[in-house]
């Protein structure tokens, strides 16, 4: 059985869990991160010297760095549904990799402020203008997306969902879930985002309260 170590309000563990539920994968969690620890203990570290969550065994194959887990269970465990989220064509494959990338690269850094300053900060020890700086700067990656999903929509890659819903779809939550002030209004975006809503693996594992 495969076996996931993370904690379940890690957006990089959610993205996982939620791609785990839509290819309805049996999996044993272990909790790992912040408050559960373990991850500075050397049995975890053999896993990912890196000493982050989340990390997959699949038998004798461990990997760290979500999105190539992502890629990975398509690939390994998907059959017809991981084909569909991860297309084989290398120029679809390609497009869809752009945006895995692209998540990583210029979208979690953008937003990563706003959250943690938001979320996971006392009122009383915000930093409002690196807030102020990750809203407008998250502003700025979400305007990509709206305008990608109004051309070519109902999802990122055209008319069938792939792993660039997910990558992205884990972190528009974040940006609809947190109260920011004069936050510009994205109706591709926001459509979308309430789509993803039909996901059970979304529901229940990325659309719920941030902690």
């Amino acid at each position: 059985m495969l076996t996931l170590w993370g904690r379940t309000n890690s957006p990089n563990v959610q993205k996982v869990l939620w791609l785990l539920e839509e290819l309805a994968l049996p999996y044993r969690r272990i909790d790992a991160g912040l408050q559960f620890g373990r991850v500075n203990d050397p049995d975890f570290r053999a896993l990912n010297p890196n000493g982050k969550i989340p990390v997959l065994e699949d038998g004798p194959v461990v990997l760290w760095e979500t999105n190539s887990i992502l890629r990975y269970l398509v690939m390994q465990h998907g059959g017809p549904m991981g084909a569909e989220l991860y297309p084989q064509a290398p120029a679809a494959r390609a497009s869809v990799d752009r945006w895995l990338d692209w998540q990583l690269s210029t979208l979690s850094p953008a937003e990563r402020v706003m959250f943690w300053g938001l979320v996971r900060t006392p009122p009383a020890e915000r930093d409002w203008a690196a807030i102020d700086a990750s809203v407008a700067a998250s502003a700025t990656c979400w305007r990509i997306v709206e305008a990608r999903l109004a051309a070519a929509g109902p999802f990122v890659e055209g008319p069938r969902m792939t792993l660039a819903d997910i990558v992205l779809g884990t972190l528009v939550h974040r940006w609809f879930a947190v109260e920011v002030e004069g936050r510009p209004d994205f109706p591709a975006l926001r459509r979308w985002y309430d789509a993803l809503h039909a996901r059970h693996g979304f529901r229940r594992w990325v659309g719920i309260p941030l902690t």
